[in-house]
């Protein structure tokens, strides 16, 4: 298998044919010298060519890699921060997918598909990143045209190492040390091997391209649908990094720009809402077309009712103990079926039935796995903000109300919380662990968090030989460098503790 170095990234990818970059997402097997370039002077030389550039970035992010049927683009990513986390419960081993994963095997095996294709999506998409960022200040074209494609490039690139940078990094602590390995900045095209930065000097790199990102999309064309970035996007990413550096006054500033004209869903929208771009809450998703079909690497393939090996012999399930927290009169109860036997609840086609198999996910069409995929939504800014209020101290009215403004739209019977103090906080996040479910959350929040993973008591198939506990701050919270970037590196990049 191969994979994306930072010099084969740096010296390639901008070079690509314009065709490649708009229609097929670029080709991940790179060569150091490919034939059919096309200049990036002919590339950026208006902003209707550089159109294709950005648009090619957006096909990246449910595109196959390396030809892993795992890696579908951002839904690999999502898979993998379920599977590690003790919520989305594996029924049953099916054909094998992710069951490494969920072991807590691969992220620390350097030779890891897991760990080859988190590291070369993310550069692969800083590389394209830096070649807009250099070259679309010189592009013939209007400034609004230039100042919407820079931004969402410098938006891309941030989101892309705060991606990493909780994955590869030790977890950041407010007025700790941040002093350890990070990832290696890379924001032009460089000859030779960078050594990795620390986690501090990553995340203030992130912070820069986001606050420049937002100064731009304010004077930017707007967006044509879902699938581009805008201030919005913006300001979600930087409201996710904040609480993750818990710079909570921040958190709760972005947060509220993020979310600000979207609304949440109602009760009637929610149970079959979740795989259509026209959902209200979605601030960033796919919408995809249907002349690109995903096959058995979308994230269809292995939640939901698409008939794959997968989902038909391991259909998802909650966490009990979590599902048990669920009131009756809240809505999403009814994403999950308790019993697996109720009539009606959708299922992959010969698909088995599993007590707690979920339905978040199910397709309008599950003759084929093409769907609209969520990347960020209007839900989780609340609880960003309800979080980051209860955690400041002196604002828990705040907490509360804002807790209560997205949990009513729920569960009709909830009251305004009277909690305070560590009890407020835990509500809000077992509130966070039921609306975000199988999002591709949980793996970061308990890094974040610096909480252990207890799969204890839950219904976990044992058989599996599923990992069930994994003490807090221990050295397999890290993701370790793939063996080929090492290797070809000659040690520049230096491997976390094994």
């Amino acid at each position: 298998m191969r994979i994306f170095n930072k010099l084969s990234i740096k010296s390639t990818l901008a070079t690509l044919a314009l065709s490649a970059l708009l229609f097929s997402g670029c080709n991940k097997d790179l060569q150091l010298d490919p034939t059919g370039r096309i200049a990036p002077s002919v590339v950026f030389a208006t902003t209707q060519n550089a159109y294709a550039a950005i648009n090619g970035m957006h096909r990246y992010m449910y595109s196959q890699w390396y030809s892993n049927q795992a890696a579908g683009g951002q839904s690999g990513n999502m898979l993998y921060m379920e599977v590690l986390g003790e919520d989305f419960v594996m029924t049953a081993a099916a054909n094998g997918w992710f069951n490494t994963e969920h072991r807590w095997i691969s992220h620390r095996d350097e030779n890891a598909n897991i760990l080859t294709f988190n590291y070369g999506f993310y550069y692969a998409l800083i590389a394209n990143a830096n070649e807009i960022i250099a070259n679309i200040d010189g592009a013939e074209g209007p400034q609004e045209d230039k100042n919407f494609l820079k931004a969402q490039a410098l938006t891309y690139r941030a989101w892309s190492y705060y991606q990493m940078v909780q994955l590869f990094g030790k977890r950041y602590v407010k007025g700790g040390d941040n002093s350890s390995m990070g990832m290696s900045l890379i924001l032009e095209r460089t000859v030779g091997a960078v050594p990795r930065n620390t986690v501090e000097e990553v995340y203030t790199q992130i912070n820069t391209d986001l606050d420049a990102a937002i100064g731009l999309f304010a004077t930017a064309t707007t967006r044509p649908n879902i699938s581009h970035l805008n201030a919005n996007v913006a300001h979600g990413v930087k409201a996710r990094v904040a609480l993750t550096q818990q710079n909570y006054d921040i958190a709760v500033a972005e947060a509220k720009a993020a979310r600000s004209g979207f609304t949440l869903m109602n009760q009637d929208q929610y149970v079959n809402s979740f795989v259509s771009f026209a959902n209200p809450e979605w601030i960033w998703g796919i919408e995809h077309r249907e002349d690109q079909p995903t096959y058995f690497y979308s994230f269809y393939a292995y939640v939901g009712n698409f008939s794959s090996t997968n989902t038909r012999g391991n259909p998802k399930a909650i966490n009990s103990l979590l599902y048990a927290k669920i009131p009756t009169t809240d809505v999403r109860k009814k994403l999950w079926d308790q019993n697996g036997n109720t009539p009606g609840f959708p299922v992959a086609a010969s698909g088995v039935r599993r007590p707690y198999m979920t339905r978040k996910f199910t397709m309008p069409n599950p003759a084929n796995s093409n769907g609209d995929l969520m990347f960020m939504r209007a839900a989780e800014m609340y609880l960003i903000e309800a979080e980051s209020l209860a955690k400041l101290g002196g604002r828990e009215a705040e907490a509360r109300q804002t807790l209560f403004d997205l949990v009513k739209t729920r569960d009709a019977n909830y009251a305004v919380s009277t909690n305070s103090g560590a009890a407020l906080v835990e509500e809000i996040l077992t509130q966070r662990r039921i609306e975000l479910w199988g999002e591709g959350f949980r793996f970061y929040d308990l890094k974040r968090l610096n909480l252990p993973l207890d799969r204890t008591g839950a219904n976990h198939n044992t058989s599996l030989a599923v990992k069930m506990n994994v003490p807090a701050g221990s050295d397999e919270w890290e993701f370790l460098i793939p063996r080929g970037e090492i290797d070809r590196t000659l040690g520049v990049v230096q491997q976390n503790t094994r």
